[in-house]
């Protein structure tokens, strides 16, 4: 478009640029698409140095090459017609020069514009580390008041009423977890299931009798570390919108599985119609949780919602590899 609109003999400018002009863009197109899709992201980004500039070569020369019989059929029927033509060691040269100047000049742009995008997604990413560092340190009101309440509490409950004791003993537990335990990056799957267990547990003495519950966890899932409370959304969306209803089962289902490098978990809850539509809307702890498997574990999990009339499922595949 430039020529066109710089010179003005159009009619030779249009021939020209639609042959000779055309027919560098393809070698040149070919070779940005082949680095920018291909040796790029499979070799300069995993430091595979040598790989990526022989790639880098290869792909000049295949273009060059490539352009050799094109230019000189354009040359002889066209342009120079009857004349003598270039020498292909000549026409190889000036194709690869021409051809690698721009490749070069493309590529070294766009390792510049992805690495500028970069450093603005890492600066965001530590921008909301540092924010949810300081969320938590907020949420951290004095733990030793709050555990030195609970023990107080704990010592004036009748010991006849065991129950109650039970809970607060649990719910401790599960306090202790949250504050202490998971200032870690990953924890222990038994951990994790541990204190699942608890939730469920008092969740479990806190809802109605009419309310199923059923807990599987298979023998398989053990031997490795996972993000702390990467699940517990998930499970207390189930807890809430379970459906009360005296005509059908109130039902809780809560499973997690490992086949080879996959965990599965899956939570189903039976629900009723108004709890329906608040789950439609979405909550924010389903949210909180899927964007922390998008930072933690990207590429390298499935989340599917099933949401139907009368019941919600939860299917999470997590990759551990």
């Amino acid at each position: 478009m430039l020529w066109v609109v710089v010179f003005q003999n159009h009619a030779l400018t249009i021939s020209r640029t639609v042959t000779v002009q055309f027919c560098y863009l393809i070698f040149i197109a070919g070779n940005y698409y082949l680095h920018t899709l291909v040796s790029i992201p499979r070799f300069l980004y995993k430091k595979q140095y040598v790989s990526f500039a022989l790639m880098l070569l290869g792909g000049m020369a295949t273009g060059a090459l490539l352009r050799v019989p094109l230019a000189m059929y354009i040359g002889s029927h066209f342009f120079n017609a009857g004349k003598q033509q270039q020498n292909l060691n000549t026409l190889f040269i000036n194709s690869f020069v021409n051809i690698g100047v721009w490749v070069i000049c493309l590529v070294a742009i766009k390792i510049a514009v992805d690495k500028i995008r970069f450093q603005k997604y890492v600066d965001t990413i530590e921008k909301e580390k540092m924010k949810a560092e300081l969320d938590f340190l907020k949420a951290q009101f004095n733990p030793h008041f709050l555990f030195n309440s609970i023990n107080s509490i704990y010592a004036h409950i009748d010991k006849k009423n065991a129950g109650a004791r039970g809970m607060l003993l649990t719910f401790s537990e599960m306090l202790r977890y949250q504050l202490y335990e998971c200032n870690t990056d990953v924890i222990s799957i038994d951990r994790e299931i541990t204190f699942i267990k608890n939730y469920v547990a008092l969740q479990q003495v806190r809802m109605e009798e009419s309310l199923i519950v059923e807990l599987y966890i298979s023998p398989a899932v053990k031997g490795f570390t996972i993000a702390p409370l990467l699940f517990i959304s998930f499970i207390e969306n189930a807890f809430k919108y379970v459906s009360n209803s005296d005509h059908h089962d109130n039902k809780v289902e809560i499973t997690m599985d490992k086949q080879g490098d996959d965990f599965i978990l899956r939570v189903f809850n039976t629900k009723d119609d108004i709890a329906g539509s608040l789950l439609h809307k979405g909550g924010i702890g389903i949210i909180n949780a899927q964007r922390r498997l998008n930072l933690l574990y990207p590429q390298k999990h499935t989340l599917q919602i099933n949401d139907k009339e009368s019941s919600y499922e939860v299917t999470l595949n997590l990759t551990l590899a």
